[in-house]
């Protein structure tokens, strides 16, 4: 039988040789909070050079040798520096070229370096300093202001290739920041930024590339925003057939196609409380349409009211595409359509989703007005929560009134402009929809009289 006593013993002493075990030192492996990637990238000849700066402490699992109080020991951390390129850097990023993978690179040539030398203003001023000597020994770098510059290549078959590039550098830190430029051969250079990892990005694309990325984050953005969802949801829950349902879907999606283009052209304010605005009326928009289902929708204005909070929304889809435009290259209008063209087969998608289970609900479970009441004084639940939550968010900025100067009446003719497009429009709108009542009620009439017509002979052969 087990002694109790020595069963405590026993436990005590595991626990005192736990509490003297050495303390492990997380020094070496501490993510770093914020992190950013300078790179440079250009075919020549026939190699793809590129040229990255990243912290050095970015670089974790290596015990960087230092010396009193924290500096850099540059001849004796050179070497580890370049296994850290590989094994960090080397090994996250591929580069295709057309539709061949070139896989990963060769590390040519690394150097630590400081972090106020400007090197990386240039790709010249950059690829010198990496094949440039050592810092001396003698240079009091901290640890945590190292940066480490890596040249890393491919082999390609020509310089005037389309190239694209997948580099997951994300894992460097907490939040990653990339700045990367590509200098394509004989063109202007390119910009990218963004934070994470975007997934391959074709450096220089073409058209129908550039199109076809963008009408997937279109469609992509439609399922993932929960905001525009709960909307549509609004918009169709009192209407579930075609011809009820076609102006408004289309007055809600010319609306927000003229704002998101009027958006990505700078037309849209850049103050910091803009964005809090826009999402916050988004939230009222679904509060709005929830309490007019339950009042009782009219056909007649929905359709103006889907264009008014459409315009909303366009600012809304504009947060979401401003930082993916980089990835347009030279087809900015095309990426711009193709988005619109995204959300367009999004909605399409959902109401093709949403009009059939709406129909089977209330056929089967629900009456129609009864259903219509619970779901909408969901969604009206729903949205007055967001709009609190980013209304007191929005409360919390320092309005000002504009300076009264020559830019801000350059700003205000363009608005009115884009106020009169968004008037012309709806006035257009207005015309055509009324047309297409007009022959939607022709054709109901017609299809009375046949029905009529048919029911002559019958009556009469009774």
């Amino acid at each position: 039988m087990t002694d109790p006593m020595r069963v405590r013993r026993t436990s005590a002493l595991v626990v005192a040789l736990v509490l003297l075990l050495p303390t492990w030192s997380g020094e070496a492996h501490e993510i770093p909070a914020d992190v950013t990637v300078q790179a440079f990238v250009r075919p020549e000849g026939n190699t793809l050079r590129a040229l990255v700066r990243v912290p050095l402490a970015a670089m974790r699992d290596y015990n960087y040798p230092t010396r009193d109080p924290g500096y850099v020991v540059i001849p004796e951390s050179t070497e580890l520096s370049s296994q850290a390129a590989l094994l960090w850097l080397a090994q996250y990023v591929e580069v295709a070229e057309g539709t061949v993978n070139l896989g990963f690179p060769e590390v040519a040539a690394v150097r630590i370096a400081i972090p106020g030398d400007g090197a990386f203003r240039s790709y010249e001023t950059a690829l010198s300093t990496v094949l440039s000597d050592a810092l001396p020994n003698d240079v009091e770098l901290p640890l945590q202001q190292a940066m480490l510059d890596v040249l890393l290549e491919w082999e390609i078959t020509s310089a005037e290739s389309d190239f694209t590039i997948n580099a997951g550098w994300a894992h460097l830190g907490i939040q990653t920041l990339t700045v990367l430029r590509f200098l394509p051969a004989g063109g202007a250079e390119r910009a990218f930024q963004y934070t994470g990892t975007p997934g391959p990005v074709r450096l220089d694309p073409r058209w129908h590339q550039a199109a076809w990325r963008f009408i997937v984050l279109g469609f992509e953005h439609i399922l993932d925003g929960i905001d525009h969802l709960l909307f549509l949801f609004c918009l169709v829950v009192p209407f579930r057939n075609f011809r009820a349902l076609v102006p408004i879907v289309t007055s809600f999606t010319i609306a927000h196609s003229i704002t998101l283009i009027a958006s990505a052209l700078g037309l849209a304010p850049n103050a910091l409380w803009f964005p809090p605005l826009i999402e916050t009326l988004i939230a009222l928009s679904i509060v709005y349409m929830a309490f007019e289902n339950i009042i009782g929708a009219k056909l007649q204005r929905r359709w103006l009211i889907a264009f008014g909070f459409g315009l909303v929304h366009g600012f809304g889809f504009s947060f979401a595409l401003s930082e993916s435009l980089q990835f347009a290259g030279a087809h900015l209008l095309t990426s711009l359509l193709s988005f619109n063209v995204g959300v367009e087969l999004g909605q399409l998608f959902v109401l093709a989703i949403t009009v059939p289970v709406l129909d089977f609900l209330f056929r089967r479970w629900l009456p129609e007005v009864a259903g219509t009441i619970v779901l909408s004084a969901f969604l009206a639940h729903t949205g007055w929560h967001w709009m609190l939550e980013r209304g007191s968010g929005l409360l919390q900025y320092n309005f000002r009134a504009p300076v009264m100067n020559l830019a801000f009446f350059v700003v205000l003719l363009r608005w009115v402009m884009l106020a009169l497009i968004v008037v012309g429009t709806a006035w257009i709108l207005k015309g055509v929809f009324a047309a297409f009542a007009r022959r939607g009620e022709a054709d109901d009439e017609t299809e009375e009289r046949e029905a009529a017509h048919q029911g002559e002979p019958a009556a009469a052969e009774g």
